[in-house]
């Protein structure tokens, strides 16, 4: 028998739960393609801030890298550990050094001093330009989507679905129901989104660590329209249907395959503090089926959930979590794998292992290509760039499937799930990419033979 609730919190759950879907996963098309409206929202901002961004983000980053060396030397029981000040500042000695380093790199590049190395139009510059860097429109993304985010949240939404969600998602993807509109705010919207969306999650509770990690690579994808940038890219635009399909047939196996084997197989499967995974939340009580269910559960978040403080409160507090403790990492990440893709030989190095696996699968150009292979783990974009001029159209195409469906890639996916609390190492994200890259392969070579 389903709890009686008044019928406020029926509006409390339905109505900002379909502005969060709206804003969050509603595609619209506009000059520059499809995109969800939190995206144009940080587009528009991102144009009429461009003239002082790159200098607001420096305060923000000596905020973070001043703010996280004072903490080293405040003893931590002198502060409270659900403060916000805690939060952001009390990280430990890695963490404190990377977001220096971060500080240190965008101060080069904003203020055009030190090695050319790292101020380059291709590397530091590339993330800090003010207009469409990925570091400045980090700022504004984040400002929209951590602000907003609790209309998905803190709603009943995920509550709602993913108890409908449950029997799909467990037994596929060895994650929870709710972890289907994680899955879907990346595909039809865009990959940082998804990020943030499993972290604060994990952060509340409601995913295991394995799950975590499971969710952030394999569902934080890139959106529909940066694959059609991608594509373009590689000459091949009048292929997208069958490149898109591709893509989505290589996602779905990787997030089959993914959670089964090592690395992720091995995470623990225990909660934030430390217990253990509880399925028993995820079982149907008697008299109940999936839609009441999901609809109580939905339905006692809303309820909860009326003081609008609370909202501006965990909106603010996710807006500063992302500015002050992410967008330093990946200032860091992101400039060090550039400058290793711009100025060594590293990548093609790394790739020539791929050189022969190409052959075999019949991929002409085989050498041109290989180092596309793994020089996506610096930027998603690299390959393309690198495959362009690469003749072959089967070659291509391959590029820019793998590009897509390796997901790790440092300057962006990458260096955000470095820079939250999943518990996910630079290791691990190697691994994964490597073995994602491997298993992606045969199929969208097959596809490719298929179709050229």
């Amino acid at each position: 028998m389903m709890k009686k609730y008044p019928t406020s919190s029926y509006f409390f759950f339905i109505i900002p739960s379909l502005i969060g879907v709206l804003l969050f996963m509603t595609p619209v098309l506009t000059e520059d393609g499809w995109k969800v409206p939190i995206a144009i929202l940080a587009n528009l901002l991102a144009g009429f801030v461009a003239p002082i961004i790159s200098y607001f983000t420096i305060i923000i980053f000596a905020i973070s890298a001043i703010g996280s060396l004072i903490a080293k030397f405040v003893p931590r029981n002198n502060a409270k550990e659900s403060s916000i000040l805690y939060t952001l500042f009390y990280v430990n000695w890695f963490w404190t050094i990377i977001r220096v380093i971060g500080l240190v790199f965008a101060s080069m590049v904003v203020f055009n001093f030190g090695p050319s190395v790292i101020n380059n139009e291709n590397t530091g510059g590339l993330l800090m330009n003010p207009d469409g860097g990925l570091v400045t429109f980090l700022f504004t993304i984040f400002l929209f989507a951590g602000l907003l985010l609790p209309f998905l949240t803190n709603f009943g939404l995920l509550e709602f679905f993913g108890t409908m969600m449950v029997k799909i998602m467990r037994p596929l993807f060895k994650s929870p129901g709710r972890s289907s509109v994680d899955a879907l705010t990346s595909w039809v919207g865009d990959g940082t989104i998804g990020v943030l969306m499993t972290s604060k999650q994990y952060e509340m509770g409601n995913y295991t660590k394995k799950e975590s990690a499971i969710i952030a690579t394999s569902f934080s994808v890139v959106s529909i329209t940066f694959c059609i940038v991608v594509l373009d890219t590689v000459h091949l635009s009048r292929y997208f249907i069958p490149y898109y399909l591709t893509v989505v047939l290589c996602g779905l196996v990787l997030a089959i395959v993914m959670p089964r084997i090592f690395p992720l197989a091995n995470k623990e499967d225990t909660y934030i503090d430390g217990t253990p995974v509880d399925l028993s939340r995820e079982e149907l009580p008697e008299g109940y089926n999936s839609v009441s269910h999901g609809l109580e559960n939905a339905l006692a978040v809303a309820h909860a959930n009326r003081d609008p403080r609370q909202f501006l409160k965990d909106g603010t507090r996710n807006v500063l979590d992302l500015w002050i403790g992410v967008a330093p990492v990946v200032m860091a990440f992101g400039t060090v794998a550039l400058m290793l893709a711009e100025f060594t030989n590293i990548f093609a190095f790394l790739g020539k292992p791929f050189e022969p696996i190409l052959t075999v699968l019949g991929l002409p150009e085989a050498a041109e290509a290989a180092q596309t292979m793994v020089v996506g783990f610096a930027d998603m974009f690299l390959p393309s760039i690198l495959g362009a001029g690469i003749e072959a159209e089967t070659t291509r195409f391959v590029i820019a499937v793998v590009s897509v469906t390796q997901l790790i890639y440092m300057s962006e996916v990458g260096g955000l799930i470095l820079g939250t609390k999943i518990p996910l190492k630079f290791l691990d994200l190697v691994v994964i990419f490597l073995i994602r890259t491997i298993i992606s392969l045969p199929i969208a070579a097959l596809v490719a033979h298929l179709l050229f």
